[in-house]
């Protein structure tokens, strides 16, 4: 349950203390807070690469030092995890940016029209479509869970509601679509 005297996992509001702490000048503090970060950030790389291990602790290490030098940015008034899940993203998507091959542009609308570019885009409309008639809250919780990937905690922090919520606004949701698709 604990790695060298502290929890694996911290609260919302425990992660923003250290983090204000750091802010504050408390060395300490910020030190706590980074650790306190590693099993969250090893979590959420390691549902999305699987056993790509060693891009993982890679990712980690990146997110830790992105959280440092730019603590500055962080808004107190915001919730810390966030924004902290959101320079997680931002390295993700940098770490599959250099991972993918480079393509002259001249080859670009060959590429999109093989992969089926139109077919991904055509779902992706009907896909607005159908999430066009829940509430704004059902549609962003399925959004971000089904479609976009987050757990059901980095959607909630990043709605501002917590997880019963999302999960209620998911069930809900998908039981109003699963009921207007069987009417057509």
């Amino acid at each position: 349950m604990t790695t060298s005297g502290t929890p694996l996992a911290r609260s919302e509001a425990e992660l923003k203390h250290l983090m204000v702490a750091g802010l504050d000048g408390d060395a300490g503090a910020q030190e706590r807070l980074l650790r306190a970060m590693l099993p969250l950030l090893r979590g959420f790389f390691g549902r999305r690469l699987g056993r790509e291990a060693d891009e993982v602790e890679d990712l980690v290490q990146e997110t830790l030092i992105a959280l440092h030098t730019r603590r500055a940015t962080f808004d107190r008034d915001r919730p810390f995890t966030a924004w902290a899940y959101a320079v997680a993203r931002y390295k993700l998507v940098d770490h599959f940016r250099r991972r993918r091959a480079h393509v002259p542009v001249e080859d670009v609308a060959e590429i999109l029209l093989a992969e089926g570019f139109e077919d991904a885009l055509s779902a992706r409309l009907d896909v607005d479509r159908l999430l066009e008639g829940l509430s704004p809250k059902q549609a962003r919780a399925i959004r971000d869970t089904k479609i976009s990937g987050l757990s059901v905690a980095e959607a909630a922090s990043d709605a501002k509601l917590s997880e019963a919520d999302v999960k209620v606004s998911v069930h809900r949701g998908l039981k109003a679509l699963a009921e207007r698709l069987k009417g057509q």
